[in-house]
């Protein structure tokens, strides 16, 4: 086991539902995967008991990515575990394609509201329509800027044109607005909402006093680290100090709160995995601030950050993720920023 994992407890063991099942976590409260066509290979989701205006059914928190694996997979449950109970409202934690995929199929089959924050709703909307800034055809000049001039690399980039629309067909034309703080009654539980930062625009986790219950969405995972990236729809942003920022507002909840992670197992132990996040991030710029003695950029920095090879996906991740440990040493002031006669973007330190 990864010496970090071994600092946390998993009260289900090693127990994993099978594609098209369910697994019961508390009353009113069921756990299931889907599959995603990535080297993170799964993303969890969680159902639970509700009533609406005096309608028994279900509520689904993230909805998996537009696959045909996923869609064959939601028909089992259909079919299977949900007992034929209606979908009476679909939840979104964020707007990442593996979250939001089938929001739109499914709020569409059951004629479910879709609840989500403003911004996530609002940047889902923009990407699926593949609008200029947040389609893929934008990170390529952003990342030029910032040093991907290698052929090999741009044609790895050239292939990621399509990605959000092929995952996302539909978001639902309107939505119920989730904010910071909100008290939101899901079957016999009240969830309070924690919005986030940093990893995507307005990001909401929920917690529920009653069991102590966190879905942390992809705020808080067991395993990885969540990807905190400067895209080109923002290119001055300052992402990782707004998700390092964001952590403090789990620093309230129970030690022993039970964490329903969208990748990896629900585990126990949110303030050791917080200052594990930390350590990590304080560890990558010390190791970002220690190469700028010379300037570097961004793709400089990605093979310091990333000791293996990466795929076109991995690769944008990687390039988002050093840009945003350089922009937050650069707004700290440590590293100042220049441009060189290259017209590309490099860092060095002050």
């Amino acid at each position: 086991m990864n010496p970090l994992e071994s600092q946390l407890s998993y009260p289900f063991g090693d127990t994993i539902p099978p594609i098209g099942t369910v697994h019961d976590l508390a009353p009113g409260l069921r756990w299931l995967r889907m599959p995603l066509p990535f080297a993170l290979d799964h993303i969890n989701l969680w159902l639970m008991d509700d009533r609406v205006e005096g309608r028994e059914g279900l509520a689904l928190v993230d909805c998996g990515a537009s696959t045909e694996a996923t869609r064959a997979a939601w028909e089992q449950l259909f079919e299977g575990a949900m007992a034929q109970q209606p979908l009476l409202r679909v939840f979104a934690t964020h707007c990442h394609p593996d979250h939001v995929g089938l929001s739109g199929w499914l709020c569409e089959r059951f004629t479910a509201p879709f609840w989500t924050s403003a911004a996530e709703f609002g940047f889902a909307r923009m990407m699926a329509a593949a609008l200029p800034g947040v389609d893929g055809p934008s990170a390529i000049p952003h990342f030029q800027r910032h040093g991907l001039v290698d052929p090999a690399m741009l044609e790895q980039m050239q292939g990621r044109r399509n990605y959000y629309p092929s995952l996302v067909p539909a978001v639902p034309p309107a939505y119920t607005r989730l904010q910071d703080g909100q008290r939101v009654r899901i079957g016999d539980r009240e969830w309070r909402v924690i919005t986030g930062f940093g990893h995507s625009p307005e990001h909401v986790s929920l917690y529920a006093d009653e069991g102590r219950i966190l879905i942390s969405g992809d705020m808080v995972l067991p395993r990885i680290s969540t990807n905190v990236s400067v895209f080109a729809v923002e290119p001055e942003g300052d992402p990782l100090a707004q998700y390092l920022a964001s952590l403090d507002k789990f620093a309230d909840l129970p030690d022993d709160t039970l964490v329903l992670p969208s990748h990896g197992k629900p585990f126990r132990g949110l303030h050791v995995r917080i200052e594990q996040l930390r350590a990590h991030h304080v560890a990558r710029l010390e190791e970002v601030r220690a190469a700028c003695t010379e300037p570097r950029s961004a793709v400089d920095i990605v093979p310091l950050m990333f000791r293996r090879q990466l795929d076109a996906h991995q690769l944008s991740f990687a390039l988002g993720e050093a840009l945003a440990h350089l922009h937050t040493l650069w707004y700290s002031g440590i590293l100042e920023r220049v441009t060189g006669d290259d017209g590309l973007i490099r860092f060095k330190l002050r």
